[in-house]
């Protein structure tokens, strides 16, 4: 093994991602596949979940994936849900809370039941389902290699946009507050826990404005790097988090975003 693919090897690791049947949960799992990691898919919808592993199995990967349903929007999903990994693995070196909702609606008439499904399952879920893979998590950790976690956060709660997306971009800051916080109690476990941030991507929650070509298109237009994100963008930032060459990173809200993150229309004496 060559020493770049040692510093960015996951073969052997085992990985769950939730909410992997689409979009960037997708990506990630792929990443890790291919790469020879063995991964989980979860998600509510559990045929989408074997499909996409069979895909992915039929890569010709040096990796596997296996798919069922899993629900993380109630405590009694995530209970059913820990108790499938654990007929499946007794560790869990990495764990991606990728699985989200989001709502969008007017000020003037948000719901008030959309606050309490959102925060459910990309805050409330990300916390408790973490939680309760501990053991397992704490199984794999090592000084040498930290077991390792990575949430689903997003750029929209890094700025203050909503794009009345009230609730979703709220509980996407939450969770980059929550990833600091576990990262420091779980330093002494050997376990790191980091956040993606991503920008525009394709998946199923942005299909009503980058489904097609030409809507992607018009997106990345507004990207300072001129292009909405890639299945390689997430690929890479997941390889890395889940190597040797990101087991010194922890609490990190990592920005895959084209630059949005740091975008502003202030100018102060340059016209």
């Amino acid at each position: 093994m060559s020493y770049l693919d040692e510093l960015f090897s996951v073969a052997g690791k085992t990985a769950l991602v939730t909410g992997a049947a689409t979009g960037i949960g997708r990506m990630a799992a792929t990443a890790l596949v291919k790469a020879g990691a063995s991964v989980m898919i979860a998600s509510r919808k559990g045929e989408d979940c074997i499909k996409v592993a069979g895909e992915l199995n039929g890569l010709g990967a040096p990796g596997r994936a296996d798919g069922f349903a899993g629900d993380v929007s109630s405590e009694a999903g995530i209970a059913a849900l820990v108790a499938e990994v654990k007929t499946r693995t007794d560790h869990l070196n990495i764990l991606v809370n990728n699985a989200g909702v989001s709502w969008g609606a007017p000020l003037e008439s948000f719901p008030y039941s959309a606050w309490a499904k959102v925060f459910g399952v990309n805050v409330t879920a990300v916390f408790h389902l973490t939680r309760e893979l501990l053991p397992l998590l704490d199984a794999a950790a090592s000084d040498a290699d930290p077991a390792r976690v990575i949430n689903l956060g997003s750029v929209m709660g890094t700025q203050p946009l909503a794009d009345d997306a009230y609730s979703y971009t709220a509980s996407k800051a939450a969770v980059h507050h929550l990833t600091r916080t576990l990262a420091l109690e779980f330093a002494a476990r050997r376990i790191t826990v980091n956040a993606f941030a991503p920008g525009p991507f394709q998946s199923r929650m942005t299909a009503f404005a980058t489904g097609t070509q030409e809507q992607a298109r018009h997106v990345g237009n507004h990207v300072p790097i001129g292009r909405i994100g890639a299945p390689d963008d997430i690929a890479g930032a997941t390889l890395y988090l889940c190597s040797r060459a990101g087991s010194y990173v922890t609490g990190a809200i990592l920005p895959i975003d084209g630059g949005q993150s740091v975008q502003h229309g202030l100018t102060l004496f340059k016209e």
